[in-house]
């Protein structure tokens, strides 16, 4: 196979910085940058360095760290706020976690450049490049998404939510759009690579993307009852003041207040623990006053709360949602199940442990709730509910679907500060409106508070950091999703027949594609 030889204009040492390069300017393509182009850009620059002068295994590897080293490095740099600013962990020990993160994240790409170099050949057949690399691609995307509890952070496929390719989000998901964007990034790579079959590879690019423009113009779901009213309330409560108790009753006062000026919607909603205290202790003043405002007015209500339970003989704290109703029945509560590891619990206490001698996070020891049902009553629907974290996960949130016509989402965006995370948060949410079929809400303390068509459109966004109220309507659907119905399996199975095939592939299975 004839290929481009870089090493005439590019030493070893500039692949390996335009290869850091390429990954830190992925980022780009991501809230709050949305400039969606630049993955296609990057990944194709990571597939030709792979793919030039018969790169060695070990230097493939270390390429592949480095764009990793590059994406997280610039991408989740708010962790270092979370843990430095808000959880008070000294600066030098802080960077250094922050350091080992995000090059455990960057061991995921490292291993993707080492197993194609390894076990796709040096003189790769086009079959491995265009199918082979994006499989290995998102199944390690994957692999990270749920390997120690998971952070799918910066997936590709969700840089694409401006883009044409989003209309395969309820089809395939968040990681068969990934798998198209490296597809496609394959295709462009192979134009250098082999410059004989340009054209091929050129019509073989435009043919994918306006079989993607059409599948994303089908209609998988419908509307159902009328549209409803939501309130957002966005109390703007610093993480300091949150949690020091002599501002807890302005807090609840704040949040009553707040509320009490909108009775003529359908569902009000607080954020993620929005009151700083447990449920059995302050329920006697403000639930008493949530209820009557409820019922004066017709109004639900789904509230952030924290839990304090008595099971069998051990107290268990929960990070909780419930529902308050204008007819005075019994609360649903939804204890949070996908809980954030150092934040909310720590793993590997045993070993870990010593990390909460510096780690001073509020409700840092919390129990995962064992319910299964993320689904709510609210304001006549049946409401499918994540807590903050929580919407990350596409499988957990199509859960409540077909049931659920709504999506809710509350959270506590505070712990990020003035970062890309509340935004990067917010994409992340637009993915699983799409991929579910359902409009998705989000209340924030600290904002952006928005509401999220079933296309994922943002019809309805506050502003950061700013107390206020987002009033807006909400159209609740019906129907199933092919990703509602199947969630990632199909992917996933694919991707790994496609590494398969590509382990296995044999000088006649090269000849019978040639």
């Amino acid at each position: 196979m004839p290929q481009l030889n870089f090493s005439a204009f590019l030493s070893p040492k500039r692949l390996d910085i335009l290869s850091f390069v390429a990954g830190a300017f992925t980022v780009t393509g991501f809230a709050p940058f949305y400039f969606y182009p630049a993955p296609f850009l990057t990944i194709t620059i990571i597939f030709l360095i792979w793919n030039i002068d018969n790169t060695p295994a070990s230097r493939s590897a270390w390429r592949g760290y480095l764009f990793g080293l590059g994406m997280f490095g610039f991408g989740v740099t708010w962790v270092y706020v979370s843990i430095h600013n808000f959880g008070n962990m000294p600066a030098a020990l802080a960077a250094f976690a922050v350091f080992i993160f995000i090059s455990i994240l960057s061991s995921y790409l490292a291993l993707v450049g080492w197993l194609q170099a390894r076990y796709f050949g040096d003189d790769k057949h086009w079959f491995s490049i265009i199918f082979g690399l994006p499989a290995l691609w998102v199944f390690f995307e994957w692999v990270r998404s749920w390997l120690f509890t998971g952070f799918p952070w910066l997936n590709l496929g969700y840089s694409q939510v401006p883009s044409f390719m989003s209309g395969l989000a309820p089809v395939i998901g968040v990681y068969g759009i990934s798998f198209f964007v490296a597809i496609s990034a394959s295709l462009v790579s192979l134009v250098w690579l082999q410059p004989a079959k340009r054209k091929i590879w050129l019509a073989s690019l435009l043919a994918l993307w306006v079989g993607i423009v059409l599948i994303g113009k089908i209609n998988w779901v419908s509307e159902i009852d009328k549209p409803v009213q939501v309130a957002m309330i966005q109390g703007n409560i610093s993480i300091a003041r949150k949690w020091d108790r002599k501002y807890q009753s302005k807090i609840t006062a704040d949040y009553l207040r707040l509320s009490k000026q909108h009775g003529d919607v359908d569902l009000i909603l607080w954020p993620e623990a929005a009151i700083p205290g447990y449920l059995d202790v302050v329920q006697q003043g403000f639930l008493q006053e949530v209820r009557a405002h409820a019922k004066e007015t017709n109004t639900d209500y789904i509230l952030g709360v924290l839990e304090r339970v008595r099971d069998k003989g051990q107290t268990k704290f929960y990070n909780s949602a419930i529902t308050v109703d204008s007819e005075g029945a019994d609360e649903g509560v939804y204890r949070k199940q996908h809980l954030v590891p150092f934040g909310e619990f720590m793993p590997l206490k045993p070993v870990l442990g010593w990390l909460l001698n510096y780690l001073k996070i509020p409700m840092s020891d919390l129990s995962s709730g064992t319910d299964r049902n993320n689904i709510l009553k609210a304001a006549g629907h049946l409401i499918g509910i994540s807590i903050c974290y929580e919407d990350a996960f596409g499988e957990e949130v199509i859960q409540a679907v077909p049931a659920a016509t709504l999506l809710v989402n509350i959270s506590e965006d505070a712990w990020f500060g003035d970062s890309f995370a509340p935004f990067q948060r917010l994409q992340i949410a637009q993915m699983r409106a799409m991929e579910a079929g359902r409009p998705m809400v989000r209340a924030a303390n600290t904002g952006p508070s928005a509401v999220i068509d079933h296309n994922g459109r943002i019809t309805a966004r506050s502003k950061a950091f700013v107390q206020t109220v987002l009033v807006a309507t909400v159209q609740p659907m019906q129907g199933l999703t092919p990703y509602g119905r199947f969630g990632n399996g199909p992917v996933i199975m694919i991707a790994i027949l496609l590494i398969i095939a590509g382990w296995q592939r044999t000088r006649e299975l090269a000849g019978y594609f040639k």
